[in-house]
């Protein structure tokens, strides 16, 4: 039985745009895509979330980008995502979907963020024990609301001083014992007592091995780390959402209990619904120098740069007449994602983008990894999940961004 859902559309997104620095929108997906990967525009739209992003390496530019982007990137190999997807996924869905389906519903939202919590805490370097385990799920939707607080809705200075709290005891609870753990462990490797193999494979430990070349302090790392965090649950739960409800919407049984047995089905669902709701509707960049695209555009300096990835990921010269519309079967332009601009291009391409949506497979793949949000919803419409019809989904009405606050479901008995 299909419950309520929510069509969320196309609307236009309401955005704190600065009015003292003349502004160029980009809309079409090859100047936005261009825009991305142009070395003189600089990542713009954290600004406000700087208490939780500053200096964090989706806020950094250039070469201090380049080389911590160096270090991370040898933590998102192939190889570890499939010991991911194979070890480690299933457990934390498990504990996530189980205890829920146990008594017969749930929330989508909350679902999405406990499951993906305890991975991205271990790429992130943070230890977490059951007792914690409800506190750091607070604390990093929290961290969530601060980094977009471009496109919040209340009052910013409740918000910052909210944000400012979940740092301090964020910082007490989890990131002070974690460093002093990894520093403990590193210091072992430098007496002989442990190799250095046995190092955590995470975040923190590979930035406190490079702490002095890096010249990185505690608030910086902490900042790092609660940036992963963040940004990982955020973006699973938000993907998560759409996803289910854009295949609940269509109506059609037959469809969703296909999706419940081949989750490569419930990849493309995934992927379809990344296109028509990137996790950040638009990116800003602001211009270091005179830029002029391969369209003739020519940006300034010192001007603010509005990329709009919701319109660039629907434009119908790409996808077709129907391009607002749900369709997993839809044909991918050549060279381009399924997912469109969602993750991003160019340097600043989302680092776990392979996590959360995985790799369609090719002619010859050993492996195909299916992704956080295939496997996920896969779970979840194993164990019967559906809208619940005594409860509707509630958009968020804190952010101008378009996504849930709450998604109530139920679990239906299956034969």
């Amino acid at each position: 039985m299909v419950g309520s859902v929510v069509d969320l559309g196309a609307g236009p997104l309401v955005t704190a745009c600065p009015i003292d620095r003349p502004t160029v929108t980009l809309s079409t997906f090859a100047e936005v895509r261009e825009a991305m990967r142009a070395k003189d525009l600089r990542q713009a739209l954290y600004d406000d979330g700087a208490l939780v992003m500053a200096d964090c390496l989706l806020d950094l530019h250039g070469p201090e980008h380049r080389d911590r982007r160096r270090l991370e990137n040898r933590l998102f190999r192939r190889e570890t995502f499939e010991d991911y997807e194979t070890n480690l996924l299933p457990r934390a869905i498990a504990e996530a979907v189980d205890p829920l389906a146990a008594v017969g519903r749930g929330d989508l939202v909350q679902i999405g963020y406990r499951a993906v919590m305890h991975l991205t805490a271990l790429i992130a370097g943070i230890d977490v024990v059951p007792a914690t385990a409800d506190r750091l799920e607070y604390i990093v939707k929290v961290f969530s609301k601060g980094a977009t607080a471009v496109h919040a809705t209340g009052d910013r200075t409740e918000l910052f001083a909210e944000v400012a709290a979940a740092l301090a005891e964020f910082d007490e609870l989890f990131f002070q014992p974690s460093a002093a753990r990894r520093r403990q462990a590193l210091a072992d490797v430098a007496a002989g007592v442990i190799s250095s193999n046995e190092l955590p494979r995470d975040v923190l430990t590979t930035l406190l091995q490079n702490v002095d070349a890096l010249d990185l302090p505690d608030e910086v790392m902490r900042r790092e780390v609660s940036f992963y965090l963040q940004a990982g649950g955020h973006s699973t739960a938000n993907a998560l959402t759409h996803t289910l409800n854009e295949l609940w919407s269509q109506g059609d049984p037959e469809f969703v209990e296909l999706a419940r047995r081949d989750p490569s089905v419930l990849q493309r669902c995934a992927h379809e619904a990344l296109r028509l709701h990137p996790a950040s509707p638009v990116a800003w960049r602001r211009s270091l120098a005179p830029v002029e695209l391969r369209s003739g555009v020519e940006i300034a300096e010192n001007v603010l740069v509005v990329l709009d990835i919701e319109a660039a990921n629907r434009e119908e010269s790409l996808w077709g007449a129907d391009s607002d519309q749900f369709d997993p079967y839809r044909v991918v332009p050549e060279g381009i994602h399924a997912w469109g601009l969602s993750f991003g291009a160019g340097t600043h391409a989302c680092i776990g983008m392979e996590l959360d949506g995985g790799v369609p497979a090719e002619p010859g793949d050993a492996v195909q990894l299916f992704g956080t949000v295939a496997l996920l919803g896969s779970a979840l419409l194993r164990a019967g999940a559906a809208p619940d019809p005594a409860e509707p989904p509630v958009i968020d009405p804190g952010s101008a961004r378009l996504h849930y606050s709450r998604y109530p479901i139920v679990f239906e008995p299956r034969s």
